[in-house]
């Protein structure tokens, strides 16, 4: 088995230098699509972003508008865990400010079964919300459970190392979440009580593998946001790559010959195309769906490009006057969660010098986030105020504005992230990060680490690293 090139110590140091520059189109200037270009200029290679978009990042989108001067929120990603090496490369060597981002906090609020109580009060008791559980989970917390579901797995992987893995996807792959629950002997009532505290009560069909991975990972621990805004990193690209990129072009074909590849794009002015030796496609597969392949890709490919599921997210964001929260309810940072149908509702760590705040008022996904994406844009902040109110009374008083994003409606996401059904780890994934003849596919479907910005980032080092090595050969 070939070595893991040293991805890391690439962002320090950059590829070997090319003795044959090849001209290459990067299509999407995502967090994939960025270290990608990036690291093949610096290796002497000629390249061109086609970016459908005004602006870099992808699904890293940080809101200022409309919010008033010196707030923002983030409509896509927002937390970096520091165990992901390569993102935390790239955040030190751009020598962006970080700020901690609260995970847990035992003062905010759960408010499940028609009953509110601080986070706290529930661990102490958690019978108190009536969950109808087996005697052996009553008065366990669901991380509690989850924890003891785990170990055994998280014990191997301590024991042989990241090579366990593939004796855990044979095992594993074919689980639904809520398959393996099922598995651990976990009654219903614990099932819905995992789900809602958890945040899985709409995925319990998703990929038992998909969701562990981060869990197991360290994902959720010892987490870092941005200082000032998440869109400081895909920005922070810009001073190297502005020149290279080209805005407002959408890719409509693709074509190749032995020799080359052709990217057909069309702006406000017509359509254009663009040829070179080689292309990275970063899209995600929802819009690659809708591009025209002149010499068809491998059935493999075509198939993984129809099936891989992608989840839906919508966030729902409200700026409010006072941080009331703080102020009146003592609870700094972190989030509540709800079985109401805002489900998840974190309060910002930034923006204390302005004395307002930007609640994330509601953060879904799955089924949860189609019934958000379903109503008006207006609607969507009138009830999720309604919902806010439930716990926090204030928020009539101090709402000023609202916004709010819907992944699974944006055209150039198609969805959240990849959020892998069960069994396709093993019919998609290889298909999914193959190469078809020069055209080459980055993204965080393209990766283990499916919905974070580390799995982005470290697929479009690999195809740039095939690539260069390419050029390498005498």
């Amino acid at each position: 088995m070939r070595a893991q090139p040293d991805y890391v110590s690439i962002i320090n140091n950059g590829f070997e230098k090319t003795p044959r520059p090849q001209k290459i189109i990067v299509v999407g200037a995502g967090m994939a699509g960025l270290p990608a270009a990036l690291e093949l200029k610096r290796a002497g290679h000629a390249v061109t972003v086609l970016e459908a978009q005004n602006r870099v990042g992808g699904r890293l989108q940080t809101y200022r508008e409309p919010f008033t001067h010196g707030l923002y929120a983030e409509a896509g990603g927002m937390r970096l865990p520091k165990s992901h090496a390569l993102t935390m490369a790239y955040v030190e060597k751009f020598k962006l400010k970080t700020a901690s981002f609260t995970m847990g906090n035992p003062n905010c609020y759960v408010c499940m079964n028609g009953k509110k109580m601080r986070l706290s009060e529930f661990r102490r008791d958690p019978s108190v919300l009536g969950f109808d559980l087996k005697e052996n989970e009553r008065g366990k917390t669901a991380a509690e459970l989850w924890h003891a579901a785990l170990w055994p797995i998280e014990a191997k992987l301590q024991r042989e190392g990241e090579s366990a893995w593939d004796e855990i996807m044979q095992q594993y792959d074919n689980y639904s979440l809520r398959e393996f629950c099922e598995g651990c002997g976990w009654s219903e009532g614990a099932i819905e009580m995992f789900g809602l505290f958890a945040g899985y009560e709409a995925r319990q069909n998703a990929s038992f593998i998909d969701i562990i991975r981060p869990e197991i990972g360290g994902s959720f621990q010892d987490l870092v946001e941005l200082d000032g805004g998440a869109d400081h990193l895909p920005n922070a690209f810009l001073p190297e790559l502005s020149s290279n990129i080209r805005f407002g072009a959408k890719v409509i074909a693709l074509d190749q010959s032995p020799d080359g590849v052709t990217v057909h794009f069309k702006t406000r002015a017509g359509r254009f195309s663009e040829t070179g030796d080689y292309a990275i496609l970063t899209l995600p597969f929802p819009v690659m769906r809708h591009i025209e392949v002149l010499k068809p890709f491998s059935t493999a490919k075509q198939r993984a490009i129809r099936q891989v599921h992608y989840d839906a997210s919508t966030k729902v964001l409200l700026q409010t006057r006072r941080r009331f929260w703080e102020e009146d309810e003592g609870i700094f940072g972190a989030g509540t969660v709800t079985d109401l149908a805002i489900r998840n509702l974190y309060y910002p760590d930034h923006g204390k010098e302005t004395g307002r705040g930007v609640l994330l008022a509601s953060y879904t996904w799955a089924e949860d986030a189609q019934r958000w994406g379903s109503l008006a844009p207006e609607e969507r902040i009138e009830q999720a105020i309604e919902d806010v109110a439930k716990i926090h009374p204030q928020i009539v008083q101090e709402f000023e504005v609202g916004a709010s994003k819907v992944w699974h409606d944006d055209e150039f996401a198609g969805g959240a992230f990849a959020l892998f059904e069960p069994g396709q780890f093993t019919r998609l994934y290889n298909a999914i990060c193959q190469n078809e003849g020069r055209f080459y596919f980055a993204g965080e479907h393209a990766s283990v680490y499916h919905r974070w910005i580390q799995g982005a980032i470290e697929s479009g080092l690999r195809v740039a690293n095939e690539i260069n090595q390419l050029s390498l050969r005498v």
